[in-house]
């Protein structure tokens, strides 16, 4: 029988054993735990970052992304081999050495932290973060830490150090939305990665520690202090000298944040919308797609000033809203030394501080500037609350205490600013919408888009999807399909009163003019030169309504089209880039190309996805289009929008106005951009009296079309061989022996030259009948 002592010894054996294999059994069983559901090795190998989709401009120049995380993927051989050596020296000293887990970095850390009584220092290796920023969540628990160490020698198992390196170096986050180390050379110094200095280098590696912490745009000192710690770091790992350290530290650092500014808001939008209709979220935002757009960044610029400016001023017509609000300006005015003058053009808010006969003072984005009385008198004009733009009053100004007082908030926007001196206007945002379309009429190309005043206000593009009232700017649809039918610019259409029966009982439709006259028989060149709203309507009834909608279909318009009297003058609603498109399609001698806004769409590697194939068809003989063209420059050169007789080039087109004056257009082309320009409320209500296409929409145009035309040459309308001359009496467009002071020459289609010259006759009347034989069918004139 065993001894009590010996008996207890054994125990003491037996317990040891049981408890060390439960020990080992417990940490196998939480490392079973912890690692299921880890990754597989395949999809380690295989893992490629989210990536940035960029979006081109025609010039290839970067005009928008796409991305969940900003990050460009940069081959390990194209890092600077400093770059490495920073990130190496101050995250992880023996990265070359250790299996994924450094053991002596772990003991070190473990005694540094015991030494000064707290967390001073870490000792995850460049493994171990970057298993943690690939797969796992950031909480801090033990499950966590025991996945992280077995996906790091995992990774190690698969990968080269090299590999680790270029998914460490392009994954990580280095602040202001920046992921990987191309971006972040970007995003900080505006560089790239082969152009940057030492200095630069340690900055860079010293950031994902912390990145908010160490922004430079945030505390300059500690992003500098730790620029010098990674310095510290180097000289200990022997990458640099002491000498070359210091160097570094004395260069002062200079960043250059890359400005991402917003461009062509609309454009990008709707380039973003297709990509994901045709590929799908995750490959347009995490797939590094390369979009080729057709948009001219130069005349996308010029198109958002031009329809800035336009609506600008039209809103300054409809009358001043008023103050913003009244506040209790400070008794004594801030000095702000980091305020910055706005921009030009930037409307912002400013609190009036001061008030005489002759100015206003104003604080505005913190500086101190002066409006004076003659940068105010629009304001004479009054919008009245609640009232509409036509109900406006006019109260004469002779003092700038009339308009404001101390205390107001009003929109101001900088006038000039030098020589200590700053001068602001008095603005206002405007309500009033608009939008701007333009095309390359030879591709279909869309070369700017505007889809509204401000996209931050609203994100709905009236360019693409507005349905609105086009009025007169339908127009030369209707007199195109006449001129396809075989009539001729110098064919007589009636502008005499009419009435039409309507539906409802009882009910009449009495067309009018803008004049509130009529002209009597007019050719169809003067018909549309001055837009007369009954010729219009006698003309498709003459033409046939059926006739013209089939026509509108093949020049591309395929909104509903009203099947009534009311098409000719263009009551259906359609949206602008339809007209502009259509109007495009004349411009091309009758070739029709589809508009679009992307080239080319190219994956990461290269492998075209999309690509713009054009077709082309010729759906309006090239002698229709040439004559509607020739018709539309003599609505430039001589009727409604003789605005544009300035820019000095062939050029053709129309304006539109709405009843009400609730819609404004002008659509107008040479022969390589056609543009479109719409104005007016969302809410379809009136611009206010006279504010015509010609007043509201023509001005927008021209100033775009004026410089848009500069960067691209100079040309004319291609006449077809099937085009022929004759003088004709400019009043009925009959046929002369002899040109003489009332006649013109005109153009023909082959074939429609009248055969003999008609003596007019001397009695109205009898003339009032001929052209009513020679339409066929008996009006209802008045």
């Amino acid at each position: 029988m065993p001894t009590p002592h010996r008996l207890t010894k054994y125990s003491f054996l037996w317990l040891t054993l049981i408890v060390s294999g439960l020990m080992i059994g417990g940490a196998g069983a939480v490392a079973w735990y912890a690692a299921t559901g880890l990754p597989s090795l395949a999809r380690l190998q295989d893992y490629q970052p989210s990536l940035i989709t960029k979006v081109y401009g025609d010039n290839r120049q970067v005009m928008g992304q796409f991305y969940v995380e900003r990050r460009m993927l940069t081959p390990f051989p194209e890092v600077p081999q400093q770059l490495i050596n920073a990130v190496i020296a101050v995250e992880d000293t023996r990265f070359f050495d250790h299996p994924g887990l450094d053991f002596w970095g772990i003991l070190r850390a473990a005694w540094t932290n015991v030494k000064h009584g707290g967390k001073i220092e870490g000792a995850s290796t460049i493994t171990q973060q970057l298993a943690r920023s690939l797969f796992l969540s950031p909480e801090r628990t033990f499950q966590r830490k025991i996945r992280e160490l077995i996906l790091a020698l995992k990774m190690e198992l698969v990968l080269t150090k090299e590999q680790i390196l270029e998914m460490y170096l392009n994954q990580i986050y280095f602040g202001h939305s920046a992921y990987g180390v191309g971006t972040a050379a970007l995003t900080f110094f505006d560089k790239t990665l082969s152009e940057l200095t030492l200095p630069e280098s340690a900055f860079l590696a010293g950031l994902p520690k912390a990145p908010s912490t160490y922004s430079p745009y945030k505390n300059y000192a500690l992003a500098k202090q730790r620029q010098e710690h990674v310095l510290g770091r180097m000289v200990e790992a022997g990458f640099l000298t002491k000498i070359q350290a210091q160097e570094a530290i004395d260069t002062a650092l200079s960043f250059n944040r890359q400005a991402v500014k917003r461009v062509a808001p609309y454009f990008l939008e709707d380039v973003r919308q297709h990509l994901v209709n045709e590929f799908g979220e995750t490959l347009v935002y995490k797939g590094g797609l390369h979009v080729f757009t057709t948009l001219s960044l130069e005349l996308q610029r010029l198109a958002e000033k031009a329809v800035t400016k336009g609506l600008r001023e039209l809103d300054k017509r409809q009358g001043w809203r008023g103050v913003l609000r009244h506040e209790n300006p400070p008794a004594v005015l801030p000095e702000d030394p980091s305020a910055v003058v706005p921009e030009f053009g930037k409307i912002v808010e400013g609190l009036v501080v001061d008030v005489s006969d002759e100015d206003v003072t104003v604080l505005a984005h913190g500086v101190i500037g002066t409006i004076s009385l003659s940068d105010m008198l629009w304001a004479k004009r009054r919008l009245l609350q609640g009232a509409s733009v036509t109900e406006a009053e006019v109260v004469p100004v002779t003092s700038a205490t009339q308009l404001v007082h101390h205390g107001d908030v009003i929109e101001v926007s900088l006038k000039s600013a030098g020589n200590d001196k700053i001068q602001f206007y008095l603005d206002q945002t405007p309500v009033v919408e608009g939008a701007l379309m333009a095309i390359d009429p030879r591709t279909g190309a869309i070369r700017a888009m505007v889809g509204g005043y401000n996209f931050e206000r609203s994100q709905f593009n009236r360019a693409r999807l507005a349905l609105r009232q086009p009025g007169s700017a339908f127009k030369p649809i209707i007199y195109a399909t006449a001129l396809n039918q075989g009539m001729s610019p110098a064919s007589r259409v009636l502008d005499a009163p009419v009435v039409y029966d309507q539906e409802e009982p009882g009910k009449t439709w009495k067309p009018e003019n803008y004049e509130k006259r009529f002209f009597g028989p007019i050719t169809l060149r003067e018909a549309l030169r001055h837009s007369r709203n009954v010729a219009t309507v006698r003309l498709l009834e003459r033409v046939g309504i059926h006739e013209v909608i089939q026509f509108s279909r093949s020049l591309g318009i395929y909104s509903p089209l009203n099947a009534d009297l009311s098409l000719a003058l263009g009551s259906s609603s359609i949206t602008l880039q339809e007209l502009t498109s259509a109007y495009g399609v004349l411009a091309n001698q009758g070739l029709a190309l589809a508009p679009y806004t992307i080239s080319l769409v190219n994956d990461q590697e290269g492998r075209t996805l999309e690509q713009h194939v054009f077709e082309p068809s010729q759906v309006v003989s090239k002698e229709t289009a040439y004559l509607i063209t020739h018709m539309m420059m003599d609505v430039i050169q001589n009727g409604t929008g003789k605005r544009a007789r300035f820019i000095g080039r062939p050029l053709a087109g129309k304006t539109g106005t709405t009843n009400g004056y609730r819609d404004a257009w002008f659509v107008g082309y040479a022969p390589n951009l056609v543009t479109g320009v719409w104005v007016g409320f969302d809410s379809v209500e009136s611009l206010g009296k006279v504010e015509s296409g010609a007043h509201a929409a023509l001005p927008i145009w021209t100033h775009f079309m004026f410089r848009a035309l500069k960067t691209l040459p100079v040309q004319t309308f291609s006449m077809p061989e099937g085009i022929q001359f004759a003088e004709i009496d400019r009043k009925t467009g009959d046929l002369v022996n002899e040109p003489t002071q009332g006649t013109t020459t005109e153009i023909f289609a082959e074939g429609t030259v009248p055969q003999r010259p008609v003596r007019q006759p001397a009695d109205p009347l009898a003339f009032y009948e001929l052209d009513q034989l020679e339409q066929g069918r008996d009006s209802q004139a008045f």
